[in-house]
């Protein structure tokens, strides 16, 4: 018997997040092309006499480890559809920013899911893996599957891209969180002529050409002037890391994680140092991408 499996997971960054009006059931139409960097956080199931979630590294006081986690919800909707008990402990070593835009928690929800159906055996199809992701959240189908996607719907849908290279990412972690459903209500209250989302062929050509100059010219994130409208500080902070070079800097999803893309792994580790040395921000990471989804990696 499996006596512990542990899954590595990569954090994203949504190079273009076009949103569209709220829809009736509360979420909104996103044009969402997800790309997958290389900061993980890695989920360990191990079997236990009942659920329980334990959490180490950075800020991981911050992460619940009651059933509201997206990883305890994956294990008990895995467990309901094979008929099990959910009885497993899952440990989370945190890498990705807790609150950060970059899809953290659902992250863990995706590794969650796949060390529980390694752990127990249930041998789940990939089908069924993405449809329990798409009832845990928006953004968990793509922490599963990684690389470059669009997600349309309201981010579940997903398109695999093509990607022709690797992009140098720094990502600037902010003090705090913000919460995702107050930036979309931001969000609502300054776009109320919001209109239908549409991918940028521009932006996917650059993706398909690995062209680092030519994705900085096509990404854009509709949810950054709420977040700035929510955190102002942030403006700083996105100055900070042009000025030292980078060739586009952007709000990661949500935020308050800003992003910059880097010509290269040179320029990338320049405006870290100037990230870090200004004071703007808690701390700065370099990263590159894409990255592969949910992998196990021992067990």
């Amino acid at each position: 018997m499996t006596v512990a499996v542990t899954v590595r997971v990569p954090a994203k960054v949504n190079v273009q997040l076009a949103v569209g009006p709220a829809r009736p059931d509360g979420f909104h139409d996103l044009a969402n092309v997800f790309l997958a960097v290389g900061l993980y956080d890695e989920v360990t199931a191990t079997p236990a006499d009942s659920l329980r979630i334990t959490c180490s590294g950075p800020d991981a006081d911050k992460v619940p480890l009651d059933r509201t986690n997206l990883a305890a919800r994956a294990a008990e909707l895995l467990a309901a559809r094979y008929g099990l008990a959910p009885d497993v402990h899952l440990h989370i070593t945190k890498d990705i920013p807790v609150a950060g835009g970059m899809a953290g928690g659902s992250a863990d929800g995706a590794a969650a899911l796949v060390a529980c159906d390694a752990l127990w055996g249930t041998g789940a199809s990939r089908a069924e893996l993405l449809d329990i992701c798409a009832e845990l959240g928006s953004d968990v189908p793509f922490s599963l599957v990684g690389g470059a996607a669009l997600g349309t719907g309201r981010g579940e849908k997903l398109t695999p891209l093509e990607v022709g290279g690797t992009f140098h990412w720094v990502f600037a972690a902010a003090d705090g969180g913000l919460s995702t459903p107050a930036v979309y209500r931001e969000f609502d209250r300054l776009t109320p002529g919001a209109a239908a989302p549409e991918a940028s062929p521009a932006l996917l050509a650059a993706l398909r050409a690995g062209d680092p100059v030519a994705l900085a010219a096509a990404v854009t994130n509709d949810l950054q002037p709420a977040a700035m409208s929510l955190r102002p500080s942030l403006a700083e902070t996105l100055g900070v890391g042009l000025a030292a070079g980078a060739l586009a800097s952007l709000v990661s999803g949500s935020g308050p994680t800003t992003a910059f893309l880097a010509e290269g792994e040179e320029s990338a580790r320049k405006i870290a140092e100037a990230l870090t040395a200004s004071g703007t921000c808690r701390s700065a990471r370099v990263a590159t991408s894409p990255a592969p989804g949910a992998t196990v990696v021992s067990g």
